[in-house]
Order: C-alpha cells, then sequence, then structure tokens
C-alpha cells in the first residue's frame, strides 16, 4: 500500500505528461521556457492574483519573499512552531529572528488571538502556515498584525479556501511548493510566490534570477530559483486534473471522518474553509504504539511534525524551552498521518481503518 500514490496518477496523466515533456525535448528552452510562462498565467488565474513567480521549490518561495520584503539581521517574524522547518529556516538564514506563536488545538494552525502580544518594533512580518491543507485563519491574523507585511506559508494548501477566497491570495504574499507529494506536485522540486503587489512581483522576478534587472545588470543580491521548464511542463498536465483531484481527496477525506469519528480525533475543518488534505492527520494516545501495530499489518503512516520548530537543535540558540508552546507540543506527540491521496481505494481505506481501530483499541 502506497501513502501517497503518484504512480497511479502518472498512469491517469501519463499521455499528457510525455507529449509535454517531449515538447520541450523539442524545442529546447530549459529555462524559464514557454512551459513557465504558461503555468504562472495559469496559477495567477486560479488564485485570482495579479502575480505569480514560479520558482525552484516551495523552500526558496519563502526565501524570496523574505528577502523581497527586505528581511534580514535585527528584524523579527513572527510564525508557527509546528511546521516543517522551512518555514522557520528561511527566517533565520536572512539573520532575522523567529518569534513563535502556538497554535489553535482544533486547526493546528497559527492562533489569531497571541499575534498582537509578540509583536515589537522589531517585528516585521507574520508568516503563517496552512497547514495539512486548510487556511489559517488570515482575516484574524491580518487585523492583528497592525497592517505588517503578512507571508502565507501555502506549501501545503494550494487549492484550498478560505471563506470562499483562494489559498495563495489571502495576504501581502503567498508562498506554496510543488513537491511531487503534495496535492499539486511536479516530478522534483518546485514552489512559486503569488502577490498583488507590482512592486513586490517586480522584486521577487529579481530575486529569482540572481537579483538581475536586466541581462547582467543587478540590482540586488538574489538567488538561482528559477523553475525547470521541466517540470512546469509537468504541472501543466497535472492541473488539467486538478480539480478532480480535489473532490476526490474530499471524498476519502468524508469516508475517514465517517470511519474515525467515534475513536480518534479526526481532523477539525473551519466554517468557510475548504481543506485539499495534503495529509490527512489525525491525533491518538500512545501513537508510536499506534503506528508500529498498523505498520506491522503493512499500513504506512507518517507523522507531521514529530518536534516542533522551537526545540530543533538548530534554534536552541533562541533559548526558548520546552512547555513554552504546550499545544504545539502536545500535537507534536500525537499527530498521525494517515494514507491520502486521489486514488486511494475504498477497499484500502477500509483496511486502513480497521488497523487503526485495532491499534488504538487494542
Amino acid at each position: 500500500m502506497e501513502f501517497v500514490d503518484l504512480k497511479a496518477q502518472y498512469k491517469r496523466i501519463k499521455e499528457s505528461v510525455d507529449a509535454r515533456i517531449h515538447a520541450v525535448l523539442e524545442h529546447g528552452q530549459y529555462i524559464l521556457g514557454p512551459e513557465v510562462t504558461a503555468l504562472e498565467a495559469e496559477l495567477a488565474g486560479r488564485t485570482g492574483s495579479r502575480h505569480c513567480i514560479s520558482c525552484a521549490s516551495g523552500t526558496d518561495a519563502l526565501l524570496i519573499a523574505l528577502m523581497a520584503l527586505g528581511i534580514g539581521p535585527g528584524d523579527e517574524v513572527i510564525t508557527s512552531p509546528f511546521t516543517f522547518i522551512a518555514t522557520v529556516e528561511m527566517i533565520a538564514l536572512l539573520g532575522a529572528t523567529p518569534v513563535f506563536v502556538d497554535i489553535d488545538p482544533q486547526t493546528w494552525n497559527l492562533d489569531p488571538s497571541k499575534v498582537a502580544s509578540v509583536i515589537t518594533p522589531r517585528t516585521r512580518a507574520v508568516m503563517p502556515v496552512s497547514l495539512y491543507g486548510q487556511c489559517a485563519d488570515f482575516d484574524a491574523i491580518c487585523e492583528a498584525t497592525g497592517g505588517l507585511p503578512v507571508i502565507e506559508d501555502a506549501a501545503q494548501s494550494f487549492g484550498a479556501t478560505y471563506n470562499g477566497r483562494p489559498s495563495c491570495n489571502l495576504s501581502n504574499i503567498g508562498c506554496t511548493s510543488f513537491f511531487p507529494s503534495k496535492p499539486l506536485g511536479c516530478y522534483g522540486d518546485g514552489g512559486a510566490c503569488f502577490t498583488n503587489d507590482d512592486e513586490l512581483a517586480a522584486i521577487m522576478l529579481e530575486v529569482r534570477n540572481h537579483g538581475q534587472a536586466s541581462r547582467y545588470h543587478h540590482v540586488r543580491l538574489g538567488l538561482n530559483g528559477r523553475l525547470d521548464t521541466m517540470q512546469a511542463a509537468v504541472l501543466l498536465a497535472k492541473l488539467e486534473v486538478f480539480e478532480d483531484e480535489l473532490l476526490r481527496r474530499a471524498e476519502v477525506a468524508a469516508r475517514y471522518d465517517e470511519r474515525l469519528k467515534d475513536f480518534v480525533q479526526i481532523p477539525w475543518i473551519a466554517a468557510g474553509n475548504r481543506s485539499v488534505y495534503a495529509q490527512y492527520t489525525i491525533e491518538v494516545d500512545g501513537r508510536e504504539c499506534v503506528a508500529n501495530a498498523m505498520g506491522q499489518e503493512g499500513v504506512p503512516t507518517s507523522v507531521h511534525y514529530p518536534v516542533p520548530a522551537h526545540l530543533q537543535p538548530a534554534f536552541h540558540s533562541l533559548g526558548v524551552r520546552e512547555g513554552s508552546f504546550p499545544v504545539a507540543e502536545k500535537a507534536a506527540e500525537r499527530v498521525l498521518s494517515l494514507p491520502m491521496h486521489p486514488y486511494l481505494k475504498s477497499e484500502d481505506q477500509n483496511r486502513i481503518c480497521a488497523a487503526l481501530q485495532r491499534a488504538v483499541q487494542g
């Protein structure tokens, strides 16, 4: 059984993927080729954003966004401790200080009620994470910031909506990832930034390509953060079935909800939100025992994420002690992700649920 079945997806879209890859091989424009331009236009249209700047990874997207805002040494950026390390890593990489805010115990996203209390004169931005495919509460977060720039880490939520508005177009800048296992993933690394701000878009375009305003005219420091044309071709093929795949994900999640609601804590989706279920994540007691028991029955599981960012060795210099963010720390001890993809068969899902029930009820 596959945790994420990319092979089944490829079988469905093989003809389109192969044709688009062959077209790139024929025209030979491997860097910033026409597929990149076409992809950016389609992604911008899907989010309603004025600008989409594709890039080499979701991590690069965060870095480009922070650099475009001029984040650097002495600055503070507020974010969640319950996320993949890249969110916090990019803040620290620029010499800025990550400032953590605990999470909401139901959505596992940044708790808006805790944001205002940590804002200081050094605060330059807020970076909420739309975890597991569900958008954070952006209206409340943006209100709490008092006008500070807000960057959505939407690595797991492209295609999700918040009160009818698309993820990646909920704040000053949205950043997503096209890592292969994401709801929209390529066949390598990829990402994108979104904004409605013309000036920020121009800066991000320059940062993405070594700070170039024109060829060999470098107006700022940048990076080699371009998306490969080949990956853009793959994403264009995947976009042909993306909406159908989101419906299938919702159906898989609904079946999980019905089977599991009586004996584990299932995902809680806030009113007005549409999740894309990048992961289907539950909470259980005795997680390691549960995961081991399921593994013995051939059912794969994963943990996103077992150690909160503030307790990672890389951030010990921040001096944040265990117990500082109890909601995030509790979630890190209890969350367990089950197989989730659009091609998960109902019989396999029944097997997963039965194995989980046996493991939990022992």
